[in-house]
Protein backbone atom coordinates (compact mmCIF):
# COMPACT_ATOMS: atom_id res chain seq x y z
CA UNK A 1 0.00 0.00 0.00
CA UNK A 2 1.38 3.49 -1.40
CA UNK A 3 1.92 6.01 1.97
CA UNK A 4 -0.73 8.67 2.03
CA UNK A 5 0.22 11.78 1.05
CA UNK A 6 -2.77 13.60 3.23
CA UNK A 7 -3.71 12.36 6.61
CA UNK A 8 -6.83 10.47 6.82
CA UNK A 9 -8.86 12.38 8.82
CA UNK A 10 -9.39 15.91 9.34
CA UNK A 11 -7.55 18.00 12.05
CA UNK A 12 -8.95 20.63 14.31
CA UNK A 13 -6.16 21.15 16.12
CA UNK A 14 -5.21 25.05 16.23
CA UNK A 15 -1.95 26.37 16.19
CA UNK A 16 -0.78 28.08 19.66
CA UNK A 17 -1.44 31.68 20.31
CA UNK A 18 1.65 32.76 21.22
CA UNK A 19 0.72 36.00 23.18
CA UNK A 20 2.75 36.00 26.80
CA UNK A 21 5.95 38.40 25.77
CA UNK A 22 9.33 38.61 28.13
CA UNK A 23 9.99 41.80 29.06
CA UNK A 24 14.06 42.69 29.48
CA UNK A 25 14.05 41.76 33.18
CA UNK A 26 12.92 38.31 32.35
CA UNK A 27 8.84 38.56 33.31
CA UNK A 28 6.37 37.24 31.41
CA UNK A 29 3.68 39.63 30.80
CA UNK A 30 0.53 40.11 27.98
CA UNK A 31 0.51 43.58 26.62
CA UNK A 32 -3.12 44.98 27.05
CA UNK A 33 -2.51 47.70 24.15
CA UNK A 34 -1.70 44.56 21.50
CA UNK A 35 -5.41 44.57 20.13
CA UNK A 36 -4.93 42.52 17.49
CA UNK A 37 -3.55 39.44 19.45
CA UNK A 38 -6.25 40.26 21.92
CA UNK A 39 -8.80 40.21 19.33
CA UNK A 40 -7.77 36.65 18.13
CA UNK A 41 -8.55 35.06 21.48
CA UNK A 42 -12.47 36.09 21.36
CA UNK A 43 -14.47 34.38 19.75
CA UNK A 44 -17.56 35.41 17.28
CA UNK A 45 -19.60 36.43 20.12
CA UNK A 46 -17.05 38.39 22.05
CA UNK A 47 -16.40 35.77 24.61
CA UNK A 48 -12.89 35.28 26.15
CA UNK A 49 -11.07 31.89 24.52
CA UNK A 50 -10.75 28.71 27.02
CA UNK A 51 -7.44 27.31 27.74
CA UNK A 52 -8.38 24.37 25.74
CA UNK A 53 -8.74 26.41 22.46
CA UNK A 54 -5.85 28.90 23.06
CA UNK A 55 -3.22 26.63 24.02
CA UNK A 56 -2.29 28.83 27.28
CA UNK A 57 -0.94 27.88 30.22
CA UNK A 58 -3.02 28.36 33.85
CA UNK A 59 -0.76 31.75 34.42
CA UNK A 60 -1.02 32.90 30.49
CA UNK A 61 -4.48 32.54 30.70
CA UNK A 62 -5.22 34.65 34.30
CA UNK A 63 -2.66 37.14 32.83
CA UNK A 64 -4.76 37.01 29.18
CA UNK A 65 -8.38 37.26 31.18
CA UNK A 66 -7.11 40.31 32.53
CA UNK A 67 -5.54 41.74 29.53
CA UNK A 68 -8.24 41.56 27.60
CA UNK A 69 -10.66 43.14 30.48
CA UNK A 70 -8.36 45.80 30.79
CA UNK A 71 -8.97 46.09 27.19
CA UNK A 72 -12.43 46.37 27.42
CA UNK A 73 -12.64 48.86 29.75
CA UNK A 74 -10.39 51.28 28.20
CA UNK A 75 -12.67 50.69 24.67
CA UNK A 76 -9.66 49.08 22.97
CA UNK A 77 -12.39 45.64 22.61
CA UNK A 78 -15.88 45.60 22.70
CA UNK A 79 -17.48 43.62 25.11
CA UNK A 80 -19.76 41.83 22.95
CA UNK A 81 -19.57 40.83 19.52
CA UNK A 82 -20.37 42.89 16.53
CA UNK A 83 -24.43 44.26 16.75
CA UNK A 84 -26.70 43.37 13.73
CA UNK A 85 -30.06 45.65 13.90
CA UNK A 86 -32.57 43.53 11.97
Amino acid sequence: MPPRSRPRFQSFNHPKIRIAKVSGTGKVYVDYKDVETLKRLLSINGKILSRNRSGAAAFEQRMITDAIKRARFLALLPYSGPSNPS
